[in-house]
């Protein structure tokens, strides 16, 4: 199925990626508050271990072969792990602003100059700062290296917590790849993940003969300090687009594997959980898709914004259409993983009402149908509705707010 990006111009793609990157990173600012509420901070640690252990091999390994850059199995070097942190939700740019330098093929170090995730996390208080900063990324880092070569290993220079407080750049880490390094084996969660329809979903390849010749139709390439999405060609920014709503949708397939270990039986807790994380994201993701593409804040500017929701995408996964100010889903893929979509219907609007009251708050939705095939209305209201909790809480994150600048994008060398 043709990809909703494709209608996006190669300029609104260039614009729109690093927002879905950003959106991607701010998944956590939703759900991790609830599971702080429900199970404590060290369990909430926990679950983001297994969350992003057991996704981000399988979205990694993707957007290597999507852009021509994966190695073999096992002999992936750190070029091809710098490139992966590139483009990837963990990492979006200039956000998480990382700076690479490149020894050889088998060493290379990287430092944040810029956390926004510990811009976050630091008013929280030192705890917080350790469990993301020591207890998470320290086997999440080694995870997501198993696409690539699984004898790397990721290892701290220093971290937060920042002494003195305002210590730059905010963490600095070596990346060593060594044969001699006991192999990094993933989680079980990531064997569950990666049979899932999403993990496997098929994408139509980047056409390195269409319409933009002159923009780069792979990362094959030397690796940059930091890409430019404006000179990668159309046919490669819609596929980069579709790859990172996949990865979206890896990360909370994961999330809800890790929620449902610790829910059990308890179906009303699991799915209030899994509810309060889709609503906050809904709603943030609307907010920036529709600043960054300057859309009209009105009923039309959130069909078009649905339409290029990863909540809805990427079509291959979801099965929607948009017109005559309605969203009309069929049952998809994503039903069959139990995805976000499993969690949208007419009996639960509230991540379709934060979406769209993400464009403008007067508006809301009216849905008929089933739970797997129904239609979405966008109506407009007299009053505005007031801010959902959930939207909220992840509009806290100095993300919600996060504006790019424009860079130059230089080639790194070997030292």
């Amino acid at each position: 199925m043709p990809s909703r990006y494709a209608a996006l111009s190669r300029a609104e793609l260039a614009t729109l990626v690093p927002e879905l990157l950003l959106i991607g990173q701010l998944i956590d600012r939703s759900g991790m508050a609830w599971c702080i509420s429900a199970f404590g901070r060290e369990e909430m640690a926990q679950i983001a271990i297994e969350e992003w252990a057991g996704a981000s091999p399988l979205y990694t390994r993707r957007m290597q072969e999507a852009l021509g850059y994966a190695a073999a199995p096992g002999e992936g070097d750190v070029v091809t792990i710098f490139k992966g942190l590139q483009l990837d939700i963990g990492a979006p740019p200039q956000f998480m602003d990382f700076r690479y330098t490149v020894h050889d093929r088998w060493h290379g170090e990287f430092e944040l100059a810029h956390c926004g995730a510990l811009m976050d996390v630091e008013p929280m208080g030192p705890d917080y700062v350790r469990s993301m900063c020591h207890d998470i990324e320290d086997p999440t880092f080694d995870a997501t290296a198993v696409a690539t070569n699984p004898r790397a290993q990721v290892r701290p220079v220093h971290r937060p917590p920042r002494t003195p407080a305002d210590r730059t750049p905010h963490c600095a880490w070596t990346v060593r790849i060594d044969p001699a390094h006991p192999p990094v084996e993933g989680i079980p969660a990531l064997a569950v993940n990666a049979r899932s329809r999403a993990a496997t979903l098929a994408l139509d390849p980047i056409d390195p003969a269409g319409p933009d010749e002159d923009g780069q139709a792979d990362y094959a390439g030397p690796l940059v300090d930091d890409v430019d999405f404006a000179a990668f060609s159309h046919s490669a920014l819609v596929r980069i687009a579709d790859e990172v709503c996949l990865q979206m949708h890896l990360l909370n397939l994961s999330f809800l594997l890790a929620l449902r270990a610790r829910t059990g039986d308890d179906e009303t807790q699991f799915r209030t959980v899994a509810t309060r994380q889709l609503t906050g994201i809904a709603g943030v993701a609307s907010e920036r898709i529709r600043r960054a593409l300057d859309l009209p804040a009105d009923a039309a500017g959130a069909l078009q914004v649905l339409r290029l929701h990863p909540l809805l995408n990427p079509a291959a996964y979801v099965e929607a259409s948009f017109e005559d100010g309605t969203v009309t889903v069929g049952p998809s893929p994503a039903h069959e993983d139990g995805a976000w979509l499993a969690f949208v219907g007419p009996a639960a609007l509230q991540p379709l009402q934060a979406a769209v009251r993400g464009v403008d708050p007067h508006l809301d939705v009216e849905v008929t149908g089933e739970d797997r095939s129904w239609t979405a209305a966008i109506l407009t209201r007299d009053e505005p509705a007031p801010d959902a909790d959930e939207v909220a809480v992840t509009r806290i994150s100095t993300g919600a707010t996060f504006e790019f600048e424009p860079r130059r994008s230089l080639p790194l060398v070997v030292l």
